[in-house]
């Protein structure tokens, strides 16, 4: 890998990120056009650092307040009840799904999963699927001529139940074109939460699971054969990383002040579109589904 590729992918995890149009999909497409091989599940997970340092950093009140709540409900038993400890608790039990299901699919996540036909359907399947769960938000909030707006939940109203759903959205997004913002969100709209509290746990919710896969997968970048199936050493991975950093804080701010008042119906219509046009590239012989950015 080039210092240049990893520039331009180390651009392209910071911008994907936190939207809900899957990161993974658009490194494996980015590679794909440009000819370049497939950077692998390794250099994406890595690279996943920087962005989850942007989020660390962005959120760095609301999750020194959680962790001090959390460490006093060890030893504190009233402090149980505190809605920021019960957050930590939830975030805890929301990481076990992608935990599990990350070890036991590996091969399939580094392997056939990264299949482009697979990326355009899963593309265009979730585009339907946060197009549908943003209109049931929106119905919620606006009311109707015969139905009074709905209350929407906040983080304080989290439950286990619902910490467990989000944790198995989360963990769908291990197949690339899901996108990890995108389940969550969508699971979070559907169970009634506001779009601005399922961005915020979704975030939140990122930062274990993305730190241990990280961390996990730098001897992957490393190994110059890097057998996980990814192409990357440590000087462009860690410069990709750190570009991943800078664009993705500045993503967060964006998305966060853009949710608060606007829908996700762009994301939704740039999902299915993008998805229908690799869908035809890959039909008309202009990609190779399999090989690792093999174009025609």
């Amino acid at each position: 890998m080039s210092w240049f590729e990893s520039f331009v992918l180390g651009l392209v995890q910071g911008l994907t990120e936190f939207l809900p149009v899957s990161s993974s999909a658009h490194l494996r497409l980015t590679a794909a056009f440009a000819d370049w091989q497939d950077p692998g599940a390794a250099f994406t997970a890595v690279t996943q650092i920087g962005t989850e340092a942007a989020v660390l950093i962005y959120f760095r009140k609301d999750i020194a307040r959680i962790v001090t709540a959390w460490f006093r409900s060890l030893y504190d038993r009233g402090a149980r009840h505190d809605a920021d400890a019960r957050t930590g608790w939830l975030v805890i039990v929301g990481s076990i799904p992608i935990g599990v299901l990350g070890l036991l699919l590996k091969d399939a996540i580094e392997g056939p999963f990264r299949d482009l036909r697979l990326i355009a359907t899963t593309l265009v399947v979730m585009g339907v699927v946060l197009g549908y769960a943003d209109r049931l938000a929106a119905r919620d909030e606006r009311g109707g001529r015969h139905r009074a707006a709905k209350r929407r939940k906040e983080l304080r109203d989290l439950t286990v139940r619902d910490g467990l759903v989000f944790g198995f959205c989360q963990a769908m997004a291990l197949v690339p074109g899901v996108s990890r913002s995108g389940a969550t969100i969508s699971g979070g709209l559907f169970i009634g939460y506001t779009r601005e509290s399922a961005a915020r746990y979704s975030f939140l919710l990122a930062v274990p699971a993305v730190l241990a896969s990280g961390v996990f997968e730098l001897k992957d970048a490393g190994d110059s054969g890097n057998a996980a199936g990814g192409h990357t050493a440590w000087g462009p991975t860690l410069f990709a990383t750190a570009i991943a950093f800078v664009v993705g804080y500045a993503v967060i701010a964006w998305f966060m002040r853009f949710i608060s008042s606007k829908s996700f119906m762009p994301f939704v219509v740039y999902r299915i579109l993008l998805g229908l046009l690799l869908f035809a590239l890959v039909a008309a012989g202009v990609l190779s589904p399999h090989a690792a950015g093999d174009v025609s």
